[in-house]
């Protein structure tokens, strides 16, 4: 792949995987599919300037977790009016997987093993990389993925309803 195709092929072709990221970091809303946006936007931006040779799914990804990481800022400064305080939520476990969707244990997952599963799984880039982006070594966040993926794997219990359906 390089930074010579089209933009349009470029946004067909890795699309899907820079949403995949989006929801992973930021969950199934409104805010996941504004990152996406944005990141193709910033892309549109820097295209005519890509360097030859640039991995542009990569690269996609890197600035899809930036725009992510941009609106979890925004949501941070953003305040929420309501009229009463809402109950604390408790972090799912094995007993209640069962009603919890898939993008809610993502969530619950700590940082580190949520970054790791996103950025290796859902955005298809190896351990070397997701390590560049979340700091440590490759070796680390290889363990990470896979303390993250078990934990998906012991808690998640899809619904039926769920079962046909993918992240």
């Amino acid at each position: 792949m390089t930074t010579r195709e089209l933009f349009e092929d470029a946004v067909q072709r890795h699309g899907p995987t820079v949403l995949r990221v989006c929801r992973a970091l930021l969950g199934p809303t409104a805010d996941a599919d504004d990152a996406w946006s944005e990141t193709f936007l910033a892309a549109l931006r820097a295209w005519p300037t890509m360097a030859d040779g640039t991995n542009v799914e990569a690269w996609l990804v890197r600035v899809a977790q930036r725009k992510a990481v941009d609106v979890i800022r925004s949501r941070a400064r953003r305040p929420t009016p309501v009229e009463a305080l809402p109950e604390a939520r408790a972090r799912p476990d094995a007993s209640d997987s069962a009603r919890i969707e898939l993008w809610d244990l993502v969530a619950a997952l700590p940082e580190r093993q949520r970054l790791a599963v996103a950025y290796h799984y859902f955005g298809g880039l190896p351990h070397t990389e997701t390590a560049e982006l979340i700091g440590g070594t490759s070796a680390a966040v290889r363990r990470a993925a896979a303390d993250g993926v078990a934990a998906l794997r012991r808690n998640y219990r899809p619904t039926p309803a769920a079962e046909g359906r993918h992240p």
